[in-house]
């Protein structure tokens, strides 16, 4: 009995483990990391417009179409997310990595930069 109560403890650590997405704290980003990929700001039009990552391109997860931006982007490449304060980046890691995507969450969002330039 025990034996089957560690093998299922087991495999659910590996199972939560694999299903995580990869992030990493937005201070520790640089622009050489999207040589192959792709830098996404998921606010909206007007907070991308007050400011944003060199290079990030705007898809505004709150849109309903959100997920028809990425239609044209290969699978191939890496997709750097980032939000205002990180909580909608790690959504939209999660679904786009469901969708068969390599998406990296960028912790901490574009508040945390902003914090740390000042």
């Amino acid at each position: 009995m025990k034996t089957i109560f560690y093998e299922a403890f087991f495999f659910c650590i590996i199972f939560i483990s694999c299903i995580q997405s990869k992030s990493k704290h937005i201070t520790e980003f640089s622009q050489s990391d999207i040589k192959n990929g792709i830098l996404i700001d998921l606010r909206t039009p007007e907070e991308y417009g007050l400011g944003h990552l060199h290079k990030a391109s705007n898809a505004n997860f709150l849109d309903s179409s959100f997920l028809t931006y990425f239609d044209t982007i290969s699978k191939s490449k890496t997709i750097y997310l980032y939000c205002k304060k990180g909580s909608l980046s790690t959504k939209a890691a999660h679904k786009l990595d469901s969708l068969g995507y390599t998406a990296v969450n960028l912790l901490g969002g574009y508040n945390a930069l902003e914090e740390n330039n000042n």
